[in-house]
């Protein structure tokens, strides 16, 4: 009772990343009803009660003993575990998932946190799953049917192998694929290839002293001392209308604005006036890309990368950045190469410089939270990106921002390493984006969509 992992998936199993989905709540929580919840969803999507195992030269999921899959914790506590959660890893051979409910003595404060494997999620499964537990508590506690888990479950079967009695695996989305000329393929990488040889990208220097110790890379020792903490800038529901306002009118993205920001932002942290090679990664999701489409709640990594590196000054105009970061986007797409991206994914342990970028920039766009019983609301939902190795070896890395849009309110979390980059620096790098994305927002001169 195993699923081998496809080599694609196999690529997070040494990157130990995971989403940390977190909803403060108010209001009475009936624990055993979430317990159930959580147990429903568990059941109905094997990979949640799964270990990763060697399988041969490579890995696969093996389901884990009955008194070894995921259960509900629950414990009194603040806010604060949310920060332990971020730095609580889902370790290779335990459970790919967890969930905590954290309590205020007086019991009618509460954060439920959700933390799932990156090796079976991305950010939109995650947030699906997140929501399912939620429909199907909401069913319990109002003594309905829990049909919303049901439907979800049900739509999922189209994408799953038939195993008669055993557990139904999600196939893994390298497998559903589009047919592809090997050489095309092959075409593909030797051009990716050799742009990242002509553009290297520089990263930004970590203003925490660097550990006299020997090794600057994922072949090194991860670093003993420093924490991940999360640094937040978010946006109200009228400055993040006005943002999407400005995005309409200059006919790109929001994520293009956010990118351009992010790149400002970077730019001033490095020396000089004159224009210095940036990269800007931006994962590209596959679900809705697919035929047929997978439905969100499908347990499974379906997302893949966009590469494109620009020469930016310390003048250049943030609006031209937006320009460029949307039509190269929306270029890769509509040649389908986000298909060949993730055919040419197991090579990049040999070359990594095929996702080496200044900025990560993640977009889960517009996301619902979700729908709560009567007596109980949501006060802040919160998506963040974790993982276990860090190198303040290397001197510099990359800046991620995790960018989601919760009920019309768009939020950017930077989650950091101590040991790289001190959490001063962070604010400090936030509230220039914030300044940023507030001068995109206050655009009030209508501006021309760009030439295409």
């Amino acid at each position: 009772m195993h699923r081998a992992l496809c080599p694609v998936e196999t690529l997070y199993v040494g990157q130990r990343s995971r989403a940390v989905l977190s909803c403060a709540l108010h209001g009475q929580v009936d624990t055993g009803a979430l317990s159930a919840a959580f147990d429903a969803l568990t059941q109905a999507h094997p990979t949640l009660r799964s270990r990763i195992a060697p399988d041969g030269p490579g890995f696969a999921l093996r389901l884990l003993a009955e008194d070894e899959r995921p259960r509900l914790i629950t414990r009194t506590g603040g806010e604060e575990v949310h920060l332990a959660e971020l730095n609580a890893p889902l370790p290779v051979g335990g459970p790919l998932s967890r969930a905590v409910l954290v309590s205020a003595p007086e019991g009618d404060r509460h954060l439920f946190v959700l933390v799932v494997d990156h090796t079976i999620t991305d950010g939109h499964s995650s947030i699906a799953l997140h929501n399912a537990v939620w429909d199907h508590y909401r069913a319990l506690v109002e003594g309905g049917e829990t049909g919303g888990t049901a439907a979800a479950t049900d739509a999922t079967a189209d994408a799953r192998e038939d195993c008669g009695d055993r557990p139904h695996w999600p196939q893994p989305v390298s497998r559903l694929l589009p047919a592809a000329d090997p050489a095309a393929t092959a075409a593909y990488l030797e051009r990716r290839v050799e742009e990242t040889r002509r553009h290297p990208v520089e990263l930004l220097p970590f203003d925490v002293p660097r550990p006299a110790t020997a090794g600057a890379g994922p072949g090194a020792e991860p670093a003993g001392d420093g924490r991940i903490e999360v640094c937040r800038l978010a946006l109200d529901e009228e400055r993040t209308t006005r943002l999407r306002r400005t995005a309409r009118q200059a006919g790109v993205s929001v994520h293009a604005l956010v990118a351009a920001a992010l790149l400002t932002a970077a730019r001033r942290r490095l020396e000089g006036d004159g224009p210095r090679t940036l990269g800007c990664l931006s994962p590209v999701d596959l679900r809705s890309r697919l035929t047929p489409a997978l439905p969100a709640l499908l347990m499974v990594p379906a997302v893949t990368t966009h590469l494109q590196t620009l020469g930016v000054a310390a003048d250049t105009d943030p609006m031209a950045l937006a320009r460029t970061v949307h039509s190269r986007l929306s270029d890769f797409i509509d040649r389908a190469d986000q298909y060949h991206e993730m055919r040419i994914t197991p090579e990049i342990p040999g070359n990594p410089a095929l996702q080496l970028a200044t900025v990560i920039v993640t977009n889960m766009g517009v996301v619902p939270g979700p729908r709560l019983p009567a007596g109980l609301r949501a006060t802040d939902i919160r998506l963040v990106p974790a993982r276990e190795h860090y190198f303040p070896q290397a001197g510099r890395s990359p800046v991620m921002a995790c960018v989601v849009s919760f009920e019309g309110r768009l939020a950017i979390e930077f989650p950091h390493f101590t040991a790289c980059f001190s959490p001063s620096f962070m604010q400090t790098f936030r509230d220039d984006v914030l300044a940023g994305l507030l001068t995109f927002a206050d655009v009030t001169d209508p501006l021309p969509s760009p030439a295409r």
